[in-house]
């Protein structure tokens, strides 16, 4: 569900079922030729589809991060994670397909992006990370 299908006076119904956002990482520097920005939201597109299809109804996607030059992304991000959880999500999952970003450190309880190889996750994969987050006494 994206942040612009919440309405004000829905809210307060919605929330205890909408613990969980999305916020997408495009992380393009500005550098980027119009061809490669739009591989890179396409590519974003394509991992936030493997969350919103399959979780729609639970998860709010959040407006992407689409430039991030500062050397204290991982802050920016950090911050912003920071803010959603005050908000009330209960569960953040930051979203990215760009392999150039480093990760490590960024405090949500989700990572989703590409391997070391620059390969996405598959939908079982991404469908059981999720419910792993949502249910972390469940048997693998």
């Amino acid at each position: 569900m994206k942040f612009s299908d919440v309405q004000e006076e829905q809210w307060d119904e919605l929330r205890p079922y909408l613990d969980t956002c999305m916020l997408p990482v495009t992380g393009m520097s500005g550098e980027e030729q119009p061809y490669e920005a739009t591989a890179a939201l396409e590519r974003l597109r394509d991992v936030m589809d493997l969350i919103e299809i399959p979780f729609k109804g639970r998860v709010v996607t959040y407006p992407a991060l689409h430039y991030i030059r500062s050397h204290n992304f991982s802050d920016m991000i950090n911050d912003v994670c920071a803010s959603l959880r005050d908000s009330g999500f209960r569960y953040i999952i930051v979203a990215t397909a760009s392999d150039k970003l480093d990760l490590a450190t960024i405090q949500a309880d989700l990572l989703l992006g590409p391997d070391e190889m620059g390969v996405l996750p598959s939908v079982a994969e991404v469908k059981g990370r999720v419910s792993l987050l949502w249910n972390p006494n469940q048997s693998t």
